[in-house]
Parts: C-alpha cells; structure tokens; sequence
C-alpha cells in the first residue's frame, strides 16, 4: 500500500487528506503541529472576521457545491464567519478520518524536510512516505517597512493577543491596505477607541466590496488575445457592456491559469508591477456588512487611507515610533505590518526553506512561490521533476496566478487522487 505523506494541516492540508482518503486506497499521514482545520486563515479569526467568499464557493466537495451552505444552514449567498468555516473544515475531516481511521495517521509534529525516504521532523524523527504532499500555505508576510527591534511594531498581526496588547488611545499605523489591514482595523475598532488608525500602500487602494446578491458570472471574449494588453482590453470592453465589473471578473476566473501561463515573462512582470494590485482589489473583495462598516469608519474618521510608502522609521526615547511618511513625519504608538505575502526565499518558512536549501525545491516564477510542473509536482535546483513531490495551494503562485482560493485548491486537491499518465 501506497503511503502519502501531507505536510500542513490548514486548509489545504485538510482537503488534499480528504481527497486522497476519498478517492485512493493509500495510506495518508497528516502532519501538523496544531488541530487539523485551522490554519492560518481560520484559526486566529475573531467572530467578526467574515469569509470574502459566498458560502456557495466555499464547498469543500467539488461534487457538490452547497455542501458548506447546507452544513452552515444558509444561504448559498451569505458571507459567514471564517470561525465557523474553520469549524466546517475540522468537520469535513473528522468526517473523512472517521471513515477511513484504518488508512488515516495524524502526525502532531512540524515537519523540517524532506529525505529519501519521507519527511524528517523537527524531533529528528522521520515519516516514511512514498509520496509527499507540501500544503504549507502562504510564505511569510512581506516587511515593507524598515522593521525595528520594536515592541510598538507588529511584524505579524496574527500573532496571539498583539492587537490586544495596543492601547486603545495611541493613534495606530497599517502598513498595507488589503484584507488583512481590514481585519486588524475592524479588531482594533471592535472595543472603545479614542485615537486613529491609518491605512498606507502604495497605490492606497482598499479591497472593494460584493454586492448582496452576485450576478451571473460574464466571461470576455479572449479567443483574438494574445497579449496582456489585449486581455486587459477585452475584460475593460466587457465590462462596459455588462454594467457591473464583478460579473466580468468572476467570469475571467475560470481562464486566469491559462492566461497567465501563456503571457510571456516580461508581461507577467508587467502585470505584477502595475495591475496586480488593482486586480487584487476587484477580485478579492470585501463581504458587504465589512465593507460598510469600512465606510463608516472612514466617515467618522477613524480609519484615514493613504497612498505611499514609509521612508523611514526610528524609536524615540519616549515610546511609540515616529514614521516619516509622504506627508511628513508622526507619531504612532504601534505599527503593524498587513503586508501580503513576501517572495522567496526571504519569506520562506523553515521547511519550505530546509526543501530550497537543499534542493528538494527551486524558488518558482517572481519568487511568489515554488517551481512545479504542469502537474503540480515540485522541481528541483536541477532543473528535474520530483515525480512523488507535490505542491498544493498559495506556494504555487508564480508558476501559476489563481491557486490561493477554496475553489482552485479543492480541484487540486481532486487531481492529487488522479494518476498522472
């Protein structure tokens, strides 16, 4: 009997388990530190956090798309609380374990690397697999800022109890404006706040919002494309004609991989520097209840949005650190870094680092993630296909563009159970 080895236990880790449990007759061992099902993204959620995806795409099942709806008891339309999506996906695999516990182990280790024969763990122990399955999630955020040695800087926002710790009267600076500066700014305005908090990037762009109830997804016509300029032409046209952009957006969806991969380098690059994060506002939007409490916050004058960078930072004596800024210098009593992911290798984490390292991995396209093959299998600093190394999930970004989202990692997830001919 076959076994597989999955390394990572988010949300990725949980489906690429169940599908394999589902859809093989191989033995699979997870490995994870922590409880399987909560990751990243739903284990450090508060009530207040929503999903910036409808129920109705957050099925873990590609054969049945209102299997989260209906475990949720809502509608397919409804934005629900990442908490309880994190609950749904402990569910989904105690499910799977429980009906497949003779072929299932759970690991509760950290993996540190790969070997001949498996994974070793960081107590020097070691997995033997015959395949291995890396579902680590997203690399480590990016630091845009010149981070001090600081206790009023925030390098991870998800860490346990750091938003807490924040005075609720020292005015407070985001450095980004994406989903995570939402998610901090909707915890930090949770309780009584007296002073500020300000949101700076680059472009000063703030995720846009869903409507209540989506319309029918409408595709461009991109058979006559054959550059990145064509492309942003036909989904500008088409978008005109629909009257509402989010339709043409989801629409593009399903041919993002496709485009991506036939750009050449040089339009990839283009599209990263001036359009990513424009598309990245558009597509990853805000549920319409975050959304308006945004607005409000902004009208009040409680959250301020800037576009810029940070050209330096320093400690005075006194505490809180003075940020010199586009519009000059100020005083906040903490910062906190809601940059998106960073590139590689500076924002690898210790085991995708230990793969680079050791040339089990080469870091992919960009630098957004790890170099695969049509089929999701890693290549090495060689240049060769690891034919029993697969990646799922963000990690793959780069070398492709949609890999991020529960749709895309749930078909990955499928295709890991599918033999490669």
């Amino acid at each position: 009997m076959t076994t597989v080895a999955v390394v990572g236990g988010g949300c990725a880790g949980v489906l690429a388990a169940r599908e394999l449990l589902r859809g093989t007759d191989d033995r699979v061992v997870l490995i994870e530190p922590d409880e399987p099902g909560g990751g990243l993204a739903y284990g450090s959620a508060q009530p207040w956090h929503l999903l910036n995806s409808r129920a109705g795409a957050m099925s873990a099942d590609p054969d049945d798309p209102g299997h989260f709806a209906r475990w949720a008891g809502c509608s397919p339309d409804e934005f629900r609380p990442r908490l309880e999506y994190g609950r749904y996906l402990r569910s989904v695999f105690e499910e799977a374990a429980a009906a497949h516990a003779d072929r299932l182990t759970v690991r509760p280790a950290r993996a540190a690397g790969l070997t001949a024969e498996g994974v070793r763990l960081a107590d020097g122990q070691e997995v033997r697999a015959d395949r291995v399955v890396v579902a680590t999630g997203n690399p480590a955020p990016a630091q845009p800022a010149a981070r001090p040695d600081h206790p009023d800087y925030v390098a991870d926002p998800w860490a346990k109890g750091v938003l807490e710790a924040i005075p609720s009267d020292v005015p407070v600076l985001l450095v980004g404006a994406g989903l995570t500066a939402i998610d901090v700014a909707l915890t930090l305005t949770e309780r009584d706040r007296d002073a500020p908090i300000t949101a700076v990037s680059r472009r000063g762009q703030l995720p846009l919002t869903h409507t209540a109830v989506a319309a029918p997804p409408v595709g461009p016509a991109l058979n006559d494309c054959t550059t990145l300029r064509d492309v942003v032409r036909a989904v500008r046209a088409e978008a005109a004609r629909a009257g509402d952009w989010r339709a043409v957006v989801d629409g593009l969806r399903p041919y993002l991989d496709e485009l991506w991969t036939a750009f050449t380098p040089d339009e990839q690059d283009a599209f990263l520097r001036h359009l990513a994060r424009p598309w990245e506002c558009h597509r990853h939007r805000m549920a319409p209840s975050v959304g308006a409490r945004v607005a409000r916050l902004r009208e009040e004058g409680r959250l301020e949005v800037r576009a810029g960078g940070i050209r330096s930072m320093t400690a005075p004596p006194a505490g809180g650190l003075l940020v010199e800024l586009e519009a000059g210098v100020q005083w906040f009593g903490a910062v906190v870094n809601c940059a998106g992911p960073g590139r590689l290798p500076a924002a690898a984490g210790s085991f995708v680092r230990s793969l680079l390292d050791e040339g089990q991995a080469r870091v992919g396209p960009h630098a957004l993630g790890l170099d695969i093959d049509a089929a999701g299998r890693l290549i090495g600093a060689d240049g060769r296909v690891r034919p029993d190394r697969w990646l799922i999930g963000p990690l793959r970004r780069g070398a492709r563009w949609e890999t991020t989202a529960v749709p895309e990692i749930r078909a990955q997830a499928r295709r890991l159970a599918i033999p490669v001919g």
